[in-house]
């Protein structure tokens, strides 16, 4: 299948349930990313992505596939093919005779196409048996949507189909599905039923009366008027008048004239239709146009049998007559059978022909009227062909050249396809790429002020009125790095900071820094909050049992700390052009600082501010005294031991703990 196909099944997901569920779709098939246009994928893809889909939605394959034809009608209108759809016939019938012709044409551009191929019969009661003929099985169900969807559309028709007989058949080329479908119609069309229905409701049916026949009298009145008009009209006059008057639709229907004899020459037809074959029931050539003689020269041989020749294609079907006949208004391909050509020519690609199968009662022959089939000038070179070997009024010569533009803005298409999926992969990585430095700068930085200095701006210093900060240590830290190796100490310190981390996140505090074993984090800054000493008191307690964790390279047991807390006002800004720090700066960063250097191991020590602030917030809080504070004289300061109103758990933010306990309760 050509990727136009799975971008059309990615078109009718996303359309009709949604982004989400086309990448659970893409992923529990385990695709790729997306579908080039002119890039041809194995049928396993759809056939896997269709199968996942009826999974993950709950509807069966006929429903998938019904709803897929429907919208396959429906992105090929909106693809630009809308125009082109339209003029295939004026009636359903003449449509999907046509459709063969249609996928021949879209095999020049599409060249690895394998499209169904369609016939349909009238049948005397009204309704019409459409004959379905594929290689690929199980995909039938298809048809009724694609076919309903035209009906509707395109002829204001509503059709039902149903399948009347499913079979295998060996044809020329192998095993195909055969499926003969009964195509109903159920109603005349929109337009009358609603005038039906306006009937019916009785809804100003008198005035609608009245005006139909005020409407007919005056087409009676006009179309007697062609019978008296005095001036003789020709009879092409009198068509085009009721042509004009009744809007295309003829009250006389065509009738062609044919001479009594045929005026061409054997000569002359040959060489004005080179490329021509007629043949008997039997299959036998009776006639051959001069150049498809020149280019297969066995047919210049009396009694050949044409498929001795050629072999059919398409529509794949076994040659003879009878199976022929079933495809009369198929286009026919036809190509030449390798080992029946000149041994100089084996070497050369195979000479493909295109075109119409007409049966000639009379003499009881058919008649193939046909053109090479090629794509592009290229191909004519391989084959040794001319633009002069193909009749003046044939289109094929036209065709060849606008198809090798055609070919050159697929190639650019694709080309374009292929440099826009490179772009999507190199800015999806670049995305990943981006997050991982913004993690890493909201890591250094507060969010806020890295978004400004992005975008080149100056970020201003800002005073904060309160905060509290706090300050922690190793204690015996000098000690410790005298008698370890440095890697231990990096150990030591790392699993540390990385549990300190985390706790910044659980009570949603700012880290400002670490030096050394000293390690630096406020409440407050740069997001004002009212409870910031609450947030510090707790991510403070979260630290002395996480330093429980903690070994002491030396001793082998847990390392203890030293905590100190203040609060107060500060001024906070960012410093430096390299490696730029967001700094806090005041009084009240030394204050804290000669805190946690006059505490005691494992303990939390709070200024008489801190003190203050969490005062009769649920903490226990004792009194350690009054003590000589180095730079700041005498100081009353407190030890914070415990919250009184959270678990251990919250402290440390361990959600699983929570929720198992909340189920307990449950029970």
């Amino acid at each position: 299948q050509y990727g136009f196909i799975n971008t059309c099944l990615q078109s009718l997901v996303i359309e009709k349930f949604g982004e989400e569920t086309w990448e659970k779709l893409k992923a529990s098939a385990e695709i790729q990313d997306t579908f080039m246009t002119y890039t041809v994928y194995d049928d396993i893809i759809t056939i896997k992505l269709i199968q996942e889909a009826c999974k993950l939605l709950g509807v069966s394959l006929e429903a998938i596939l019904k709803m897929f034809g429907e919208y396959f009608f429906k992105f090929c209108k909106m693809s630009g093919y809308d125009r082109m759809l339209r003029t295939l016939g004026g009636n359903l019938m003449e449509f999907i005779e046509n459709l063969d012709a249609l996928h021949s044409y879209l095999a020049l551009s599409y060249q690895a196409m394998n499209a169904p191929s369609f016939r349909v019969e009238k049948r005397t009661d009204g309704t019409m048996l459409l004959h379905y003929y594929s290689d690929r099985r199980g995909l039938c169900y298809i048809v009724p949507g694609i076919i309903e969807a035209v009906a509707k559309d395109f002829f204001d028709m509503d059709v039902t189909l149903e399948i009347l007989n499913k079979c295998e058949e060996e044809e020329g080329t192998g095993k195909k599905e055969h499926v003969v479908f009964l195509i109903v119609q159920k109603h005349c069309g929109q337009k009358k039923t609603i005038r039906s229905k306006k009937f019916q409701e009785g809804k100003n049916s008198q005035q609608d009366q009245e005006e139909l026949e005020r409407v007919f009298q005056k087409m009676k009145e006009k179309y007697l008027s062609f019978s008296v008009c005095s001036v003789k009209k020709s009879r092409w006059d009198l068509m085009r008048s009721i042509v004009i008057f009744g809007k295309g639709n003829l009250q006389n229907p065509f009738e062609p004239v044919y001479p009594e004899r045929l005026w061409i020459e054997e000569k002359t037809f040959c060489n004005a239709f080179p490329f021509h074959l007629v043949f008997d029931a039997k299959l036998r050539v009776k006639q051959a146009g001069v150049n498809i003689q020149k280019y297969v020269p066995g047919l210049q041989t009396r009694d050949i049998r044409v498929d001795e020749y050629f072999t059919i294609i398409h529509p794949q079907v076994t040659f003879n007559i009878v199976s022929i006949s079933k495809f009369i208004n198929s286009q026919f391909v036809l190509k030449t059978r390798r080992e029946m050509m000149p041994e100089v020519w084996k070497n050369q690609p195979i000479l493909k022909l295109r075109g119409q199968m007409i049966w000639m009662d009379s003499l009881q022959c058919m008649i193939y009227l046909c053109s090479p089939k090629l794509r592009s000038l290229q191909e004519l070179e391989e084959r040794n062909m001319h633009i002069s070997d193909i009749a003046r009024h044939d289109t094929t010569r036209d065709l060849i050249l606008l198809n090798q533009q055609r070919l050159a803005e697929i190639e650019l298409s694709n080309q374009l396809e292929r440099k826009k999926e490179e772009l999507r992969i190199l800015s999806k990585h670049l995305a990943i790429e981006k997050k991982k430095t913004e993690t890493l700068l909201y890591a250094m930085l507060p969010e806020h002020v890295a978004n400004q200095l992005k975008e080149g701006k100056k970020v201003a210093a800002g005073e904060f009125k309160t905060c509290t900060i706090l300050f922690s240590d190793v204690v015996t830290f000098t000690n410790i790095c005298a008698a370890c190796e440095p890697i231990q100490i990096v150990n030591m310190l790392n699993s540390m900071y990385s549990k300190f981390d985390r706790l910044t996140s659980v009570h949603d505090v700012y880290k400002v820094e670490t030096i050394g074993d000293a390690y630096m984090v406020v409440g407050g800054v740069p997001v004002p909050v009212e409870n910031h000493a609450q947030r510090v008191a707790n991510f403070a307690l979260g630290m002395r049992i996480s330093a429980r964790e903690v070994m002491n390279p030396i001793t082998g047991e847990p390392i203890q700390i030293r905590v100190g807390i203040h609060t107060g006002p500060v001024l906070a800004g960012v410093v430096g052009d390299k490696m730029p720090r967001y700094c806090l700066f005041g009084d009240t960063v030394n204050t804290a600082s000669r805190m946690e250097s006059h505490g005691l191991p494992n303990k939390v020590h709070l200024s008489p501010t801190a003190y203050s602030a969490l005062e009769n917030r649920g903490f226990e809080i004792i009194e350690r005294g009054e003590i000589e504070v180095k730079g700041k004289g005498k100081m009353t300061t407190y030890f914070l031991i415990q919250n009184l109103q959270v678990t251990e758990d919250e402290i440390m933010g361990r959600t699983e703990n929570l929720e198992n306990k909340s189920k307990e309760k449950c029970r």
